[in-house]
């Protein structure tokens, strides 16, 4: 039918890793595979992103250390990500025993990006930053652990790029193909209070950053953050990470405040609730406006695509991928309207009375 891609070709396009990743987290039972270049070359990103995390552990000396026992890490942080490596590898194992490949390869994916490339390495920064203090050292080893457990894992799918790095960090008794597979428990290396209070700090960056990105704030732009109202025991925990929020939030500062102010959008985290002052930084009645507007063209469009799609005529005569692309332009278009209303009504401006 002319509609085969090779797989040689897509090897020499993109490499071998991100092929396999790609079939891997596609193998899911009973489903046809649709592949597409943007896929595959979507996990080559995946490999580059784990090779840069190996080089910024490279650079910042963190070397395997003989006999380091992650049970007795001391750093919240560091007791954190060792928790989130145990819990990938339980879970990586679960989905290699069901035959769920699939599954396998979305936890992969979900722990080396999304836990130790965007957040472990980001907050291990101010702890490496001080040259051979305690924090610093213990950051340089269990990261060299963690990377290591990262690549042993991911090797089954990912085996050249894996091995390529586990050569290169360091000199080796044995390539990581004959290596063993870890035999820790997960329960032995979880710390509760660490989880909880680094997945505090992760979910008030992430609220800040939508934020920012649902009212268009210029991106290099520092906004103040003013704490409203908080549970007194997470006073300590805004203490202890407030350098960390403010890098990857880009905040100017946090402070508090009882007073009613003009021109914040509002927060709501797990035991508090928050404010951006963006007066100074966006026109707030004209962003409320220009979101109104896009709420109504959104709308205007879901309804005319349920019209169509409660057309007997077109369901009849309209090819099944025209039919399915409106029923997930819909399913789009809600998810934008959700997030536009939300965005409306976070703002707080002079006008808003």
């Amino acid at each position: 039918k002319g509609n085969v891609m090779d797989p040689l070709d897509l090897i020499d396009e993109f490499g071998a890793d991100a092929v396999r990743f790609t079939l891997t987290a596609m193998a899911a039972m009973g489903r046809d595979l649709k592949l597409s270049n943007s896929r595959i070359a979507g996990y080559r990103n995946f490999g580059t992103k784990l090779w840069n995390a190996a080089r910024f552990a490279e650079m910042n000396n963190c070397k395997p250390t003989e006999g380091f026992d992650p049970t007795k890490v001391n750093e919240t942080l560091n007791q954190w990500i060792v928790g989130e490596t145990a819990r990938f590898k339980e879970s990586f194992d679960k989905a290699l025993l069901a035959y769920r490949f699939n599954d396998a390869a979305q936890v992969a994916y979900t722990h080396v990006w999304g836990k130790f490339c965007d957040w472990y390495v980001e907050f291990s920064k101010p702890l490496l930053g001080v040259i051979d203090s305690k924090a610093c050292i213990e950051t340089q080893q269990t990261m060299a652990w963690a990377l290591d457990q990262c690549l042993i894992i991911l090797h089954p799918i990912m085996p050249f790029i894996t091995e390529e790095l586990w050569d290169s960090i360091c000199s080796r008794k044995e390539m990581l193909i004959t290596h063993n597979w870890p035999e820790y428990i997960a329960n032995d290396l979880q710390n509760v209070i660490a989880d909880n209070e680094i997945e505090w700090v992760i979910s008030i960056i992430e609220q800040i950053r939508s934020v920012r990105s649902e009212l268009r704030v210029p991106a290099g732009s520092k906004v103040p953050l003013i704490q409203v109202k908080l549970d007194y025991e997470l006073h300590e925990v805004i203490a202890r990470n407030k350098i960390l929020i403010e890098r990857l939030a880009r905040l100017s500062s946090i402070s508090e405040t009882d007073q009613q102010l003009d021109g914040i959008v509002t927060i709501t985290v797990d035991g508090g609730e928050f404010a951006l002052h963006i007066a100074d930084l966006i026109d707030i009645p004209a962003e409320r406006s220009r979101l109104l507007k896009t709420i109504s063209k959104n709308n205007d469009e879901v309804k005319m695509l349920k019209n169509k799609l409660s057309n007997e005529k077109f369901l009849k005569n309209a090819p099944p991928i025209v039919i399915n692309e409106a029923k997930i332009r819909v399913e789009d278009l809600n998810q934008d309207l959700i997030k536009l209303s939300s965005a409306v009504n976070r703002l707080q401006g002079d006008d808003s009375s």
